[in-house]
């Protein structure tokens, strides 16, 4: 079985990806977005737009316990949320403190077999509108064609012997 990261590493070098990371940062004004690989031990970058110097790169991990994608992983459900310190939930959460963000959204991606591959999410240290309807609708659409991207990508993928 190919290593976890470096399949993470491989899935991430598509330009449509790109495209989607680039669009959701442009449209939201958030300053990083990613395409994480998550697995109940692990939290891996597949690909990343930092436009904060958040700086983690594809490849990169973060500690599973310490994502609220984790939580996502466990539920199936999107997360959003526009200031963290104003968020009666969010505002005692650990994360938003141990990485200096306000707004939120993180989506799971799933693959066209039905398997949860990780998530779709972004993070701002300012306060944005991402309850917004509109914004919610098109992470939803973005999440669901990730899933598609990388399904298509692994089912391309050579065998390992």
């Amino acid at each position: 079985m190919q290593d976890l990261k470096t399949e993470a590493i491989a899935l991430g070098r598509d330009e449509r990806l790109r495209a989607i990371l680039l669009h959701i940062c442009d449209t939201t004004g958030m300053g990083f977005a990613a395409v994480a690989r998550v697995t109940e031990r692990r939290w891996i970058a597949c690909l990343c737009e930092d436009r904060i110097g958040f700086g983690l790169d594809p490849g990169g991990e973060l500690k599973i316990h310490e994502t609220i994608c984790d939580e996502i992983r466990d539920s199936g459900e999107a997360i959003v949320f526009d200031d963290a310190s104003d968020d009666i939930k969010w505002s005692r959460h650990p994360v938003p403190v141990i990485y200096g963000f306000k707004s939120y959204c993180a989506f799971p991606v799933y693959l066209e077999d039905g398997s949860f591959f990780g998530t779709l999410c972004a993070i701002d240290p300012a306060p944005r509108h991402v309850t917004d309807e509109a914004i919610v609708a098109m992470f939803t659409s973005y999440a669901r064609e990730v899933g598609a991207i990388l399904s298509r990508a692994l089912a391309q993928a050579p065998a390992e012997q």
